[in-house]
């Protein structure tokens, strides 16, 4: 838990900067008021447009923490969309409840039904999860514009436009869907042995299986779970923008997700992975692109400002980079050399191997002559 904390250390400084750096740039940045009994702000702002984001973001930090990656969640989000949206249409009562509880649940059910076809790819046929997840990153998106005839599918339906716009005790449905995935996540995987089985499988798959863990299952249930987690986003995303299009909804946001994930700390070798850090992630790349806007930066330059950001970030958090750094402010003797994931540096594992070897001692022979 320590060291987590300290992961966690150099991503909330980052925040912190960024924050900064939007309430210099706009007056009032900070400020939160409440109108037709529901919060506003930029703060609320984030929260509110990155809740999408956030929700992938979860569902592919299980699918990392097992090795395994999934390219194809941008466009689970335009299919989930794209299917809600054309259910409430076509069925000429876009202001019933029910019409649009159903064309929720259909939109979701196809969305695990493609995280499972993800998993049993990856994870039943063995095929490399990036080369799976990339079949249906391309026909996904096919499949949205198929539903959608390939035109932009427009909704007016009041209580379809709710989830996004409404909220509950002045707290948008989108951040109490969002903090509801992270509550529902934690305890399933740090309250029981669910997140112990995770981490097992991600670091050794093998030995997880001869230790009686099921690794397939696990990994087929991740793999739906990041869908369902995709067609929520899906359904949030058009239905704050009311509408469903099927060739940029959800475009390059697997690769944010992916970004907020390594941002939080999970290895993207799998194994241990961190929940709040996955939630900082996503924060942090939401901030940046409010940031991009606030401060007027040309759109032509938008994304070599965020990957500036990244890069920053990425290399406080590289223990080598900062022992490096820190190197020349010790006191006194050589720098100590920085231990990196893999284990001791060079020097002293060459120190190691000559103990246990016993190479440059004395010949105990030559010692008693």
């Amino acid at each position: 838990m320590a060291a987590q904390t300290r992961r966690l250390v150099w991503p909330l400084l980052v925040l912190a900067g960024l924050l900064a750096a939007n309430a210099v740039a706009t007056p009032g940045f900070f400020a939160v008021s409440v109108k037709g009994g529901r919060l506003y702000g930029s703060l609320v702002d984030i929260l509110h447009f990155g809740a999408p984001l956030m929700l992938i973001a979860l569902g592919m930090t299980v699918v990392i923490a097992l090795r395994g990656i999934d390219l194809s969640v941008g466009a689970v989000v335009a299919v989930s969309g794209a299917l809600a949206c054309e259910i409430i249409v076509a069925a000429g009562d876009d202001g019933s409840a029910g019409t649009v509880a159903a064309a929720v649940a259909a939109a979701l059910a196809l969305s695990v039904l493609l995280g499972l076809w993800n998993g049993f790819l990856a994870a039943v046929l063995r095929i490399q999860p990036i080369v799976a997840t990339l079949i249906l990153m391309v026909a996904g998106r096919g499949l949205a514009q198929l539903i959608t005839d390939g035109q932009i599918t427009t909704v007016t339906s009041e209580p379809y436009r709710r989830i996004a716009g409404g909220g509950l005790a002045a707290v948008p449905f989108t951040v109490l869907m969002a903090a509801v995935t992270v509550l529902v996540m934690w305890l399933a995987l740090r309250r029981t042995a669910l997140g112990l089985f995770v981490e097992a499988v991600g670091g050794n798959a093998e030995a997880a299986r001869l230790a009686g863990i099921r690794a397939t299952g696990l990994a087929v249930a991740a793999y739906a779970f990041c869908g369902l987690c995709a067609g929520l986003a899906g359904i949030i995303i058009s239905a704050n923008t009311g509408s469903a299009d099927g060739n940029k909804a959800g475009l390059w946001i697997e690769l944010d997700a992916i970004l907020a994930v390594v941002i939080g700390g999970t290895l993207l070798t799998g194994g241990r992975f961190s929940i709040a850090g996955t939630v900082l992630g996503a924060v942090i790349v939401q901030t940046l692109s409010t940031t991009v806007y606030t401060m007027g930066v040309p759109p032509e330059s938008a994304l070599v400002f965020k990957a500036v950001v990244v890069f920053v970030v990425s290399l406080l958090q590289s223990p080598r980079f900062r022992a490096q750094v820190a190197a020349p402010f010790r006191r006194g003797g050589p720098p100590t050399p920085a231990r990196g994931p893999q284990g001791p540096a060079p020097e002293e594992e060459d120190d190691a191997m000559r103990t246990q070897t016993g190479a440059g001692r004395p010949d105990r022979r030559e010692a008693r002559r």
